[in-house]
């Protein structure tokens, strides 16, 4: 009898500790949301003459993800960059929101921005930090809110079909804007800019080939069209994927263009036990291009491993020729190892060649020595301070990057990358 009475003792305090945690939790997310979206309505807030910032850093959350996410890395924003930022966490795609295609996730978050920068007058300056699929959500977006002056508009319709356009010096230097603003820095942490297909680009497959055959037709069952756009089977057979479109400036929008506006695109990658989005493609390098990096972190920078700018590089603007459309047709309709293999690699090639055309920082991050390393995914954003604190020194990194940036610009040329 007394040990029953132990047991039910235990099972009613394990209980009562689960019920308080969901309800902090809850809790916690209402009060981000609020900071998310009240702050913006509310008359005091727009007109208090006190503070006025002048750079607006939008926060992209990733796949079935909300504004939360962000609540370490937000705070320690605001500690680290001060009243001169306004850190604002998205929420108009939260959660199940993020299954419905990239292009319709990029509309929705350039309506909000843009909601932001009309209540915002003292505005001037804009940046945008996404993890995961927040990056390719956000990549889409800056294209929607891309504005070229009237000296570039004809340039830019024309880069698409051209070879060789820098388009660093085309952009900054014709002051082309996003949502109005400056384009200062364009950040991604584990984003999939190549996709998820491919040996290892979605690592919990573990590379074995029938799983990534059968990966590609089962991904939209569950997180549906951005499945297949991130498995690069969206569209018809003879129409190029849209992560490829969004490799270049074409009917769909100026997607390269609209990155080239930034005076500083970084690129966070994780080395390894990220189980979702691979090294290659959250760094956009070629297989070849993977040099097993150092263990030692930098100084001041826990997990930050390796620090690279990547200078652009003359190429001719993606293709989608007429092998890769049957290779698609067959990925679609007939997929084995082969034909899908095959299609990824012109795929992958293509969008390389497009990518490149800008400069990249890429930082490479390990967590081998993390005590939760294989929750990397989210230790690079901190996505649960508890959970994911190993990822404090990335964030720290993130904020000192965003800091130094804002410190160089005036003495800085606008097409030139300053490196870290």
């Amino acid at each position: 009898m007394e040990l029953w009475k132990l047991w039910s003792f235990l099972i009613a305090v394990f209980l009562f500790y689960c019920i308080k945690i969901i309800w902090k939790h809850q809790s916690l997310k209402a009060q981000v949301l609020s900071t998310a979206q009240g702050n913006f309505s509310s008359p005091t807030a727009m007109t208090n003459m006190e503070e006025k910032p002048d750079h607006l850093l939008v926060l992209v959350h990733g796949i079935m993800g909300s504004p939360s996410d962000w609540t370490y890395c937000e705070t320690e924003l605001k500690r680290r960059l001060g009243k001169k930022f306004l850190i604002y966490a998205s929420s108009c795609n939260m959660y199940t929101k993020t299954f419905t295609g990239i292009e319709g996730a990029g509309k929705r978050l350039a309506d909000e921005v843009m909601e932001v920068v009309e209540k915002t007058e003292s505005l001037k300056k804009i940046s945008f930090l996404a993890h995961s699929l927040g990056g390719l959500i956000a990549r889409y977006a800056v294209a929607v809110l891309y504005s070229p002056n009237n000296a570039s508009s004809h340039h830019s319709k024309d880069i698409a079909s051209s070879t060789g356009t820098n388009l660093i010096t085309s952009c900054s230097s014709n002051n082309c804007l996003i949502a109005g603003l400056e384009a200062i820095n364009f950040i991604t942490l584990a984003t999939p800019h190549l996709g998820v297909r491919g040996k290892k680009q979605l690592p919990f497959l573990l590379g074995v080939q029938f799983l990534e055959k059968i990966a590609a037709p089962i991904a939209p069952i569950f997180t549906g069209q951005t499945g297949s756009q991130l498995f690069l089977t969206d569209g018809r057979a003879d129409k190029p994927p849209l992560l490829l479109q969004m490799a270049s400036d074409c009917d769909e929008g100026l997607f390269l263009s609209a990155l080239g506006a930034f005076k500083h695109r970084v690129l966070y990658a994780n080395v390894s036990y990220d189980h979702l989005v691979g090294w290659r493609t959250s760094s956009i390098r070629r297989e070849k291009e993977l040099v097993k990096p150092p263990r030692q972190s930098l100084d001041g920078y826990e997990h930050i491993v390796n620090v690279e700018y990547c200078p652009p590089i003359l190429s001719e603007s993606p293709d989608f020729p007429p092998e890769a459309a049957k290779a698609k047709e067959a990925a679609q309709n007939e997929a084995n190892a082969q034909n899908t293999a095959e299609y990824h690699e012109i795929m992958e090639e293509e969008m390389i060649h497009g990518l490149q055309q800008l400069g990249w920082t890429k930082v490479d991050v390990s967590f081998h020595s993390a005590f939760w390393p294989f929750f990397a995914h989210y230790c690079i954003q901190v996505k649960n301070e508890r959970l994911h604190n190993d990822g404090a020194g990335v964030v720290a990194h993130v904020a000192d990057a965003i800091k130094q940036h804002e410190s160089l610009q005036d003495s800085t040329p606008p097409y030139v990358e300053a490196s870290y």
